[in-house]
């Protein structure tokens, strides 16, 4: 398996586009996102537990029913949620697509982002969706990338190219998350495409089965949006025997899929609003695997641990304090902790107490853009990550004026 350029559009059968069509008020700012498969495609998602939720959501899952879609379209600026006729506008946005690219409305899976409780109106779509069609380009992940953005500073996409039944086959996928983002189903907007051959009973149970290490295991704010979704569709071009049951070839795919989703996670991580750092908690040596899941959440989700991290300083005691409150049961008197970067390692708890360790290397360490809290704790079989970042003044920025 290899990672390779192409996002959505690596995969064979699959275009994408990105375009401005008037929701945001800055013209430069791309707003609105297509991806499109020239075959029907088995398709699967994951959606947000908050119960507010976003009524492309809702859609989407009616959409969804039969386990067939065809295309993803998406804008950012607006979330579509909490309006009074928001099923009614996602309805007319998958119609009005369905008019122009000639794709059932019900095999069209929308979204928005953006703010929540204001009107989206429809004459942007109007205007915009026959030109986001002709703009459609197999080069186009890179624009409906940069289209699904809100307060993101960089675009997230990857590729992977990989064999199953001696057929070449490609996995790649998008993503937009900086702020409102925590460990609740999904947690984000993620669109995945693949020319796998695969039922969609089995794609969906390979999705649902990721995103419990992956999409769950991360945290920027601890608030779970509104709109959160991960969308996959595997259109079957690469022309390997259907995946219909579990085997080699099953685990073949959800290896490939693990590897996209997880690199959608550090890079969403590594972009959390006013993050300066992408934090990552191992944990290992647990007696469940659910002990070393609950541990690594509850580290990486700790606000007073995110702002230690952003100033560098190696307060290992909020590690402590976060495993302490998790809900985990455990012998703190076997934890181990470690902070490792770039820059080296450097052991700062031992059997759940402090150990001399120098002030200055540790601040080294963690003045690094990547750093890992590495966490034993105990001498059981099983291990996890979650994913995270710092907490600065820019985050309170950020969100002080979002809606204005």
């Amino acid at each position: 398996m290899k990672i390779i350029p192409g996002g959505v559009c690596a995969a064979q059968g699959f275009s994408a586009s990105g375009v401005h069509c008037g929701i945001r008020k800055n013209r430069s700012k791309k707003d609105l996102a297509l991806i499109y498969s020239k075959v029907p495609a088995a398709a699967a998602a994951v959606y947000t537990t908050n119960l507010v939720k976003g009524a492309p959501l809702t859609v989407t899952r009616q959409h969804l029913e039969n386990g067939v879609a065809q295309a993803v379209i998406c804008n950012s600026g607006n979330a579509n949620t909490c309006n009074a006729n928001g099923i009614e506008v996602a309805e007319t946005i998958c119609d009005l697509l369905s008019g122009e690219i000639g794709v059932a409305a019900e095999d069209v899976i929308v979204s928005s982002t953006g703010v929540i409780g204001q009107p989206l109106s429809l004459e942007p779509f109007q205007a915009g969706i026959p030109e986001l069609v002709k703009s459609l380009s197999e080069d186009g992940s890179d624009a409906a990338a940069e289209a699904i953005l809100t307060t993101d500073l960089v675009k997230k996409e990857i590729a992977v190219e990989f064999e199953i039944d001696g057929k070449v086959c490609h996995i790649g996928g998008i993503a937009k998350g900086s702020g409102m983002i925590h460990p609740n189903m999904a947690t984000m907007l993620v669109f995945i495409t693949s020319d796998v051959a695969i039922s969609a009973p089995m794609l969906k149970a390979a999705l649902q089965s990721d995103v419990q290490n992956t999409f769950n295991m991360l945290s920027i704010d601890g608030d779970t949006s509104t709109n959160d979704m991960v969308s996959v569709l595997a259109n079957g071009l690469a022309g390997n025997a259907e995946i219909t049951r579990e085997g080699q070839d099953f685990s073949a795919f959800m290896k490939a899929l693990n590897t996209v989703t997880v690199h959608l996670c550090r890079s969403i991580a590594g972009d959390g609003e006013g993050a300066t750092k992408l934090l990552e908690c191992r944990v290992s040596g647990a007696d469940t695997l659910e002990t070393a899941k609950t541990v690594a959440k509850s580290v990486v989700c700790s606000s007073l641990l995110k702002a230690a991290m952003f100033g560098a300083d190696a307060n290992w005691g909020r590690v402590l304090c976060a495993i302490g409150y998790s809900g985990a049961e455990l012998d703190v008197s076997k934890v181990k902790v470690e902070f490792v970067s770039p820059a080296g390692e450097i052991l700062v708890c031992e059997n759940g107490s402090g150990v001399d360790f120098s002030e200055e290397k540790a601040k080294k360490i963690l003045l690094e853009k990547e750093i890992e809290i590495r966490v034993s704790v105990g001498s059981g079989a099983f291990s996890a990550s979650a994913w995270g970042c710092d907490l600065s003044y820019d985050y309170v920025k950020i969100n002080g004026d979002y809606r204005t």
